[in-house]
């Protein structure tokens, strides 16, 4: 499966003014429907999270964690997810990122009713 990434700024920018958005512990989630039938993602993280190399690990595991929940989170939707710097970025696993991706899914109702976890 493949991930259709958000990349311009103009996209984001849009979407962080005129989206819906969640908060947990670690991240920060902002949709806004699109007239698509697919799902659009993008990844935001700041400077203050660390080095290069830290970011693109939070940068990996985020990708990762959406990427194994795709399928059941429905389609037509814009979604950011923003790393908000509440932990250091070395010290976090897996685990955790994933539960929280979806924690944010399911506060969103972004969840798809008619997805079979098989």
């Amino acid at each position: 499966m493949c991930i259709i990434t958000l990349k311009k700024n103009y996209e984001f920018r849009r979407i962080l003014s005129k989206g819906k958005y969640m908060s947990g512990k670690l991240t920060s989630m902002y949709i806004l429907p699109n007239s698509l039938n697919v799902k659009k993602v993008g990844f935001a993280i700041g400077k203050k999270a660390g080095k290069s190399v830290e970011r693109n690990r939070i940068k990996r595991l985020l990708r990762e964690g959406y990427r194994l929940q795709a399928n059941s989170i429905k389609d037509g939707y814009n979604i950011i997810i923003v790393w908000r710097n509440r932990k250091i970025a070395k010290d976090c696993t897996f685990d955790e990122i994933y539960r929280e991706i979806e924690y944010l899914t399911n506060k969103l109702n972004l969840r798809d009713e008619n997805y079979e976890n098989s």
